[in-house]
């Protein structure tokens, strides 16, 4: 696809990361690959200068520097992408999973579990299997003198 038909990485509704924030870097993957293996650069490096980027507001680049810390070094984050043989298609992983993982940081928290107890005839279901249990197991023990 084009770049003047994609002007940026669409992560959801209210962000696209634009292109000149995203950098790549290309080199030798592992792995087959025929003849080109040896001189094609098809793994991917796609990195996005978390900390510096202007398209994020104070609460998201707060909210993606802490929960992507595992994965964001002095601010950038890099994906690399080597699953498939050719360049534009590891190009295109790199920016998919860029996205996603922007998008499912930055979805908010889900609601806390409220705690619940079991019902009164869940705990009585449970006790009479506990007590069919305890029979079969009575049943299986040999035969006292």
């Amino acid at each position: 696809m084009p770049a003047a038909h994609r002007p940026g990485l669409r992560v959801d509704s209210g962000l696209t990361i634009p292109d000149s924030e995203l950098s790549w870097r290309f080199s030798r993957s592992s792995g087959p690959g025929g003849q080109g293996v040896n001189t094609a650069d098809s793994r991917v490096e796609l990195v996005w200068d978390t900390a510096g980027s202007v398209v994020l507001t104070a609460s998201q680049r707060e909210l993606l520097l802490e929960r992507l810390s595992s994965r964001i070094v002095d601010g950038t984050l890099t994906i690399a992408a080597s699953e498939h043989r050719a360049q534009l298609r590891n190009r295109e992983a790199a920016r998919a999973r860029l996205a996603a993982i922007v998008a499912d940081a930055l979805l908010p928290p889900s609601p806390s579990r409220r705690p619940t107890k079991p019902s009164r005839g869940a705990r009585k279901r449970r006790l009479e299997a506990k007590k069919r249990r305890t029979a079969v197991k009575r049943l299986r023990r040999p035969p006292r003198d």
